[in-house]
């Protein structure tokens, strides 16, 4: 039977795991071990382009390193493209070749949507225009007025987003022949029985667009909770590209020290506990989540 809870941590491997990546990972941990649950490891390795050869092993040894262990095998998306093809002929309906080139789609939008993508003017809705041949794949969101979608997040609050202006017609497969990550990750969390997804606030915006899919689909929502992203002095989010480092674990001191400093990002309160290794730690920071959870819920 089951587990009530089934979380999950689903790292890209576009490089080493950063500090940034390290609070989504915690916070994911702690609310599953909080729960009583399971917690699940995905490799989002489906824009397999941008993957780093060995990242993938790496972020999975430091995880083992700083005892974060998964409860079951570890997915890998690239091995999965077939649940996204019968994914994507499920709703078939609901969907339509676009022939609009990269620069066509910029020159075209109607405005960039909250996570900075350009939003499709749908100039390919009703058919591709002579000449035009496929090079991608869309869903076909709902005409305003219909198009609301609405959730509870655990940390944020109440959260509105409407389609057909936030985001418009939204990638369902890529002109270089990836599946978007829209619709890999909600076929993955479905597949999986995630019943709770906890990440970065980086992903918040594209919540509503999996929840439209997944009511497409027929398959249930699960809560989500997205926590504060961290920032470097410039005030970008922490990435391979803005120079974040990899967290290192290579003893007990430094597996403590990478947790410790997580967990203040995330203003756990570990009730006076200075914990030494690993195991003091986790017995300290799963209460401290709880605490925390209950003060986000009384405020």
């Amino acid at each position: 039977m089951k587990p009530p809870y089934i979380g999950r941590f689903a790292p890209s491997p576009t490089g080493p795991l950063h500090a940034g990546s390290l609070v989504a990972a915690l916070a994911s941990y702690l609310d599953a071990r909080w729960h009583d649950g399971a917690w699940l490891v995905r490799i989002e390795d489906i824009d397999e382009g941008r993957s780093v050869a060995g990242a993938a092993e790496g972020i999975l040894a430091l995880l083992d390193a700083l005892g974060m262990h998964a409860d079951g095998e570890i997915v890998w998306q690239s091995r999965r493209k077939d649940l996204y093809q019968a994914a994507a002929d499920q709703i078939k309906q609901d969907t339509y070749p676009c022939g609009c080139n990269r620069r066509e789609i910029a020159d075209s939008r109607l405005g960039f949507a909250p996570d900075g993508a350009a939003i499709y003017a749908g100039t390919c809705r009703h058919g591709l225009g002579p000449g035009r041949t496929m090079r991608s794949l869309r869903v076909r969101v709902p005409d305003a007025g219909h198009d609301e979608i609405t959730f509870i997040d655990r940390f944020a609050g109440k959260v509105t987003q409407h389609l057909a202006a936030d985001s418009g017609d939204f990638l369902l497969k890529r002109a270089d022949g990836f599946w978007a990550y829209q619709l890999a990750v909600v076929v993955d969390d479905a597949e999986q029985g995630v019943t709770d997804v906890v990440r970065g606030a980086d992903l918040l915006d594209s919540t509503p667009r999996q929840i439209f899919l997944q009511r497409l689909l027929g398959v249930p929502t699960p809560r989500y909770l997205h926590v504060p992203v961290v920032r470097n002095e410039n005030g970008e989010k922490l990435s391979k590209q803005t120079g974040a480092l990899a967290v290192t674990a290579g003893d007990e001191p430094a597996a403590v020290a990478a947790l410790l400093a997580s967990a203040r990002f995330l203003d756990l309160d570990l009730d006076g506990a200075q914990p030494h290794s690993r195991n003091d730690f986790w017995q300290a920071a799963i209460p401290a989540w709880g605490r925390l959870l209950a003060r986000r819920a009384a405020a």
